[in-house]
């Protein structure tokens, strides 16, 4: 599989969504007749996408709007909602900045401390408004942070980092323990983020119910330019997802992996779950809800590192109301309304009838599926040459 790319040394090529395509087959299947729905943790969600723990994409008004059509948001305990007693505000001035002041700003609002009582009082403001509450946070903070939303009600919660590991080395502090963790847990727990098959499989060992894959794809994040680390996101979910398919039959547990990052569209997410992804997690794509409380803005998680930043706010504008962004009608030519939608009318056309279908559909290497034909939508900057 690995190319030379130099003297002595070989790389493997790996692929992103720009890259694939879906390939049609023998059968179809009336798109209304198709089961898009996922099972997490012996409950069975609707829709299989997760608004992603960022502060310009899920509120608790955000959380309980995703919850009621069917899907899971997850709150970002180390973030805005849990340092501010009135966010708004702080959104707002977010929002209002220009993109030189953005960075540094983002930089300062963060370093107010999390207050514990909030982190507490959002689980429940979500829970009393009938949602489904999962929240995140990094492993710093997990120990701490993971009773008082479990105290409050929360049904689930993740640990998340850019990249995290079973094996984390480190004489400053004391790494978490993600075994013992999960065991400690009374409500599921899902790992993220990792790009391997030999770390996705350690990840599933540990008791947690879900593992998201992805390390530097978003759209807001710059870890990849900084850091220079991370893997195409087709090739990651595929790799992840082998790791998934030898546990379950090394074990019998069915751990699902849940691809997070890089999908602009309704094709990516196509795409995504043919790779064998279980479920997806979306930041800027529903960053453009009116209900989002980035007032049309996006920031990735470590935007607000004090020494060095690993995203960037960006802006994505007002699209439409979350419920036309995944199920429409859509407005926009561009597949970024009616995600649902267009994941239905995939299956149909590929003869999936259920998300696990996917998983066995044709993919095929095709660098020229953005452009072919396109030329007009390119030179009017319209569709697909957006």
């Amino acid at each position: 599989m690995a190319e030379w790319i130099g003297r002595g040394r070989r790389a493997r090529r790996c692929y992103g969504f720009d890259e694939v395509a879906l390939v049609p087959g023998e059968i179809t299947i009336n798109p209304e007749e198709v089961d898009t729905s996922w099972e997490f943790a012996g409950r069975r969600f609707p829709v299989p996408i997760l608004a992603a723990a960022m502060d310009g994409v899920v509120d608790v008004n955000f959380a309980v709007k995703m919850s009621k059509l069917g899907g899971i948001a997850v709150l970002n305990l180390d973030g805005i909602q849990t340092r501010y007693e009135n966010p708004e505000e702080v959104l707002e001035e977010i929002a209002q900045a220009t993109s030189e002041e953005a960075t540094n700003l983002i930089q300062k609002v963060y370093t107010a401390p999390v207050k514990k009582k909030l982190i507490s009082k959002r689980v429940e403001e979500i829970k009393k408004k009938g949602g489904f509450v999962c929240v995140s946070c990094i492993p710093q903070n997990a120990q701490a942070f993971a009773p008082l939303a479990e105290e409050a009600g929360a049904d689930c919660f993740i640990v998340q980092s850019t990249v995290i590991t079973v094996k984390h080395l480190s004489t400053r502090y004391k790494p978490l323990d993600l075994y013992k963790f999960c065991k400690q847990r009374r409500i599921p727990v899902i790992l993220g983020n990792c790009v391997s098959f030999e770390v996705c499989l350690q990840l599933l060992d540990t008791g947690c119910s879900a593992v998201l894959v992805g390390v530097g794809p978003g759209a807001a994040c710059t870890t990849r330019g900084v850091l220079g680390i991370g893997v195409p996101q087709v090739t990651a979910t595929v790799d992840c997802s082998q790791a998934r398919d030898f546990y379950y039959q090394k074990t019998g547990r069915y751990i699902p992996i849940i691809t997070d990052g890089g999908m602009r569209t309704g094709g990516d997410v196509c795409k995504a779950f043919a790779c064998g992804a279980d479920s997806v997690m979306i930041g800027s794509s529903l960053a453009r809800a009116k209900e989002a409380p980035g007032r049309g803005y996006h920031w990735g998680m470590a935007t607000s590192h004090a020494n060095l930043p690993r995203g960037t706010r960006i802006e994505v504008g007002t699209s439409g109301s979350l419920e036309q962004i995944l199920f429409g009608p859509a407005e926009v030519d561009d597949g970024s309304q009616n995600l649902m939608g267009a994941l239905a009318t995939s299956m149909g056309s590929l003869g999936a009838k259920t998300l696990k279908d996917m998983h066995f559909v044709e993919i095929i290497i095709a660098p020229s599926i953005q452009t072919e034909g396109k030329i007009f939508q390119a030179a009017q900057r319209v569709g697909m040459g957006k």
